[in-house]
Parts: structure tokens; C-alpha cells; sequence
């Protein structure tokens, strides 16, 4: 299977028009006529993922974070982002990000955050009808910033944050002050999502989960929304296992990875 086959399987599951305007979605680096070797999973693209690559037998990185935000004037070897583009180009290894657009798909990065939570009769907050061309067809898809679930039963506030923390791993949870009302209804949004925050309220859901948050945005809530930010990192950690199960349906025989390599720039000292 060539690398383009690839790629159009994921952006059959994710089209590149769901994406936000700033971002920077598709293929990164690299040719997409060559038969793919295998590909390798990841959230970041760093040296170390390109190196893993390279041991895999892995012509082909598929990332949810682009590589490239915006043009590069110099490809040297000053800054990370420039040694791995001459790394992927050296060792003849593709690059293609999958973000925004993945975020915004249905079954995409925030249903996949709810599945770990253990939500249900999740629904897309801010839904909206997108045109996108597949193959040369024309069809509609839906489109959201972030989703709206339920817990199956309600949780103590504290017992609900303990599950949080305790579903995706983290080391160090940040919240506002306890709600004195059981949680059930759960607004969430992946990544920097605090800009879902004022949707969640108007939805009146018991909580809200996102990756990072402003300061200033956890005043005045106190009992209207218990708060709860993982990291921005850890809020995406799983977004791998959406590629994974795309790929393995579209493309059953290519061997696939998903990295070993933690990318989290962040360190906690706790």
C-alpha cells in the first residue's frame, strides 16, 4: 500500500476542511508515492520519534501535533523542527499530522477522551455540517468543539476528580474548589480546550475536562462547574489508538507502532 493510500484512509476519518483556520494539518515531509514500510504512531514528532522510526522499518510517521506550524525560512540543524525535517529527508520518512481535524470529527480525540471516562450518549458541543471532498466525492460531516457525556451514575466531586486522575494517569490534577453536588454530566474538550469552558456552562454540565486552562478563567465559577485540566498532554495521550484503529481496518497489512517515546516537554516535581 502506498503511503497516499494511507493517508487518504485517515483523512476519510478526519478530513483536512474540520480543521481550524490556523492550523496547519496533512503531510508535513516527505513523498507519498512510495510503498509504505510500516508506519509509526505518535503525538509529537521529536528526533528520538524519527530515530524510533528508522529502527522500526518505518517510512511513514503519522502525529496528531503538525510538525510545521509555519514556514521555514532555513533548514539547518539550529532548532529541533529543522534537524527533523532533514532527518525524515534523509532516512526517505513521511510526515503527516492529523490535529484540529481529528479533534473535530466525530469519534475523533474528544470522544476518544470520553470513552476513557467512561462517558455516555456523547454528543458534540457546537455541532456544525462541513462540505469536504473524499475521493472525489462530495459529502457532509459533522463537526465539533469538544463533546457533551454522562457518567453512568453520579460521583461525589472528589471521587469523580480521583477518577479522572486516576483514567488518564496524571501525576498532578488541577481542579477549582470541590463542588458540593454530585457530577454527572461532563463537558470536555483535548488540548488548550478552555475556550469550550463558557459552552460547557451554557449546557449547565456538572463538570468540565480539558488539557490546559488560563488562570484567570477558574474565577467566578466557584459551584457552577467543577473544573478539572490534566495537561495537554495527557488529555491526548490516547489520540494513538484512533489512528491505530483507522489504519488497522484501511490497511490491515501494514505493521504498525505506536511510539515509546514520551514527548511531554512538561516535568513535574512532585
Amino acid at each position: 500500500m502506498k503511503i497516499k493510500e494511507i493517508i487518504d484512509a485517515l483523512e476519510q476519518f478526519a478530513p483536512l476542511p474540520l480543521q481550524e483556520s490556523y492550523d496547519n494539518a496533512g503531510l508535513q515531509v516527505g513523498l507519498t508515492e512510495a510503498e509504505a514500510s510500516g508506519a509509526l504512531l505518535c503525538l509529537d514528532v521529536t528526533e528520538e520519534v524519527v530515530r524510533e522510526a528508522i529502527e522500526m522499518d518505518c517510512n511513514l510517521i503519522v502525529a496528531h501535533h503538525p510538525l510545521l506550524f509555519r514556514g521555514l525560512k532555513t533548514v539547518s540543524d539550529q532548532t529541533q523542527v529543522e534537524r527533523v525535517v532533514r532527518m525524515a529527508i534523509q532516512n526517505d520518512i513521511a510526515i503527516y499530522a492529523a490535529h484540529t481535524n481529528l479533534d473535530n470529527a466525530e469519534d475523533g480525540v474528544n470522544y476518544k477522551i470520553a470513552e476513557k471516562l467512561g462517558l455516555v450518549d456523547v454528543q458534540m458541543i457546537n455541532p456544525r455540517k462541513v462540505k469536504v471532498s473524499v475521493g472525489g466525492h462530495e459529502r457532509m460531516v459533522m463537526a465539533g468543539s469538544g463533546v457533551l457525556g454522562y457518567l453512568l451514575a453520579p460521583l461525589d466531586s472528589l471521587v469523580f476528580l480521583e477518577r479522572v486522575k486516576s483514567a488518564f494517569n496524571v501525576d498532578c490534577l488541577m481542579h477549582n474548589e470541590l463542588l458540593n453536588r454530585p457530577v454527572q454530566s461532563v463537558a470536555l474538550c483535548g488540548g488548550a480546550g478552555d475556550f469550550v469552558l463558557d459552552e460547557a456552562i451554557g449546557l449547565e454540565a456538572d463538570a468540565f475536562l480539558t488539557g490546559e486552562m488560563h488562570y484567570h478563567q477558574y474565577f467566578g465559577h466557584e459551584q457552577q462547574v467543577q473544573i478539572a485540566v490534566l495537561g495537554h498532554y495527557q488529555s491526548e495521550q490516547f489520540t494513538t489508538e484512533i489512528f491505530r484503529s483507522v489504519l488497522e481496518e484501511k490497511a490491515p497489512e501494514l505493521p504498525i507502532f505506536i511510539t515509546r517515546v514520551n514527548t511531554n516537554p512538561i516535568k513535574y516535581l512532585c
